[in-house]
């Protein structure tokens, strides 16, 4: 039997239960939906992840305090005092693999501009930081060393501080606002940086020389964290050795010592990130495959049913003289038609969910060829794997016995 004469009557088949053949696709329709949506956004957030962190800097070196306690346990965290500004000058003094270098401090508290308040964050940074950290001044000047050396009272507000304790078009430059009761002249405002894959708000911000921060506002002489910024992307890695020797032969730590403080890059943390969303992207996805499994077993039912329907119909095929073979194929045929089917109207429903998503809930999602093809490819899977069985069942009756069925 030809194999266009069998497709043409699995297709009437099917036609001929047109409501059970939908209710039959509906697990493989939710199924594919569901694992490329899944897999959409799980690709999105990678990618708003990776790009978040490159718009940062993809040369940025970053280094925190941390602490050795009993146990071999390691915390990080800004209450560890364990960097301090001469660290800063030997590490400007003996890397050869960095262009800029900036000391950090923070806190948060109350921005105040006469009547209106708003609940900020405050960073002591150095003159490199806005170029290690690819910021840039939109309106105003940025602060010089002499600031930083006289601890002046100046600052750098992000638009959102702006928008919320300024009057509309009013010119916040050169005016005087106060943080945690400290006054500080606005000197710059900064370019819009938006919201952060991770939800912040990056335009809610001050900046100030590091300086003013520790002196005037948190009274330490401590730092929170170091940022530098590597000669090229290539060089991260030397510069990320050279800081770790210059601050353990400065901290005097001995080789069986651990590190007092963590030195972190881009890349690392993009490849940290970048694994967590891969995990949770798999993970969303197994879920969603479940689905494709509860569809391959509505197949495989359906199927029984068919086979036990058209047994008379089986019977006289084969006194007719079709094989078992072409039985076989038939119903594989059909089983095969039932998956594909409910496949390409799961991507239809997948790929528009993955497009409206974006628009609707604001997350990010990209449509990966992976995910359709893969999913494509796992309904035909679907429909042999289910199919196979109840075809070899038909394949095998006996023709007189099928002929006498009622």
């Amino acid at each position: 039997m030809k194999i266009v004469s069998l497709i043409r009557i699995a297709f009437k088949a099917i036609l001929r239960n047109k409501l059970r053949a939908l209710l039959t696709m509906l697990g493989i329709i939710i199924g594919v939906a569901s694992v490329i949506t899944m897999m959409s956004i799980g690709e999105g957030s990678k990618q708003s992840i990776q790009s978040s962190l490159s718009d940062m800097g993809s040369n940025m070196i970053t280094v925190m305090p941390s602490s050795n306690i009993p146990g071999g346990v390691q915390v990080q965290g800004s209450a560890m005092q364990t960097l301090k500004e001469e660290d800063v000058k030997a590490i400007m003094k003996g890397a050869t693999h960095i262009n800029g270098l900036s000391p950090g401090v923070s806190t948060s508290g109350q921005a105040i501009k006469g009547a209106l308040n708003w609940p900020s964050n405050m960073q002591g940074v150095g003159t490199d930081y806005l170029a290690i950290r690819k910021l840039n001044v939109k309106e105003g000047i940025a602060f010089s060393e002499t600031d930083v050396a006289t601890a002046a009272k100046v600052c750098l507000v992000g638009k959102t501080v702006v928008n919320n304790l300024f009057a509309t078009n009013e010119n916040p430059i050169g005016q005087i606002i106060r943080f945690n009761n400290i006054p500080l002249q606005v000197i710059g405002v900064l370019s819009e940086k938006g919201q952060s894959s991770f939800g912040q708000d990056q335009d809610d911000i001050i900046l100030a020389p590091y300086t003013t921060v520790q002196k005037r506002i948190m009274a330490t002489t401590y730092l929170q964290s170091i940022y530098a910024s590597a000669r090229s992307e290539a060089e991260s890695d030397a510069a990320t050795e050279e800081i770790t020797q210059i601050l353990r032969e400065r901290h005097k730590l001995r080789v069986d010592e651990k590190d007092d403080f963590a030195v972190r890059t881009q890349a690392e943390l993009i490849k940290t990130l970048s694994a967590t969303s891969g995990v949770l992207t798999i993970l969303l996805t197994v879920i969603a495959s479940i689905s494709l499994l509860i569809g391959g077993i509505g197949i495989m039912n359906i199927m029984y049913v068919s086979v036990t329907e058209r047994t008379k119909e089986i019977g006289l095929r084969m006194a007719i003289g079709a094989k078992g073979g072409d039985i076989l194929l038939q119903f594989l045929i059909e089983a095969v038609m039932l998956s594909v089917t409910g496949g390409l109207i799961g991507v239809v429903i997948g790929v528009s969910l993955s497009l409206l998503i974006p628009l609707l809930l604001s997350w990010p999602a990209v449509i990966s060829s992976s995910s359709i093809i893969l999913s494509f490819l796992v309904c035909a899977a679907t429909g042999v794997f289910f199919g196979y069985y109840p075809a070899r069942n038909a394949s095998g009756l006996d023709p007189i016995e099928a002929l006498r069925y009622e």
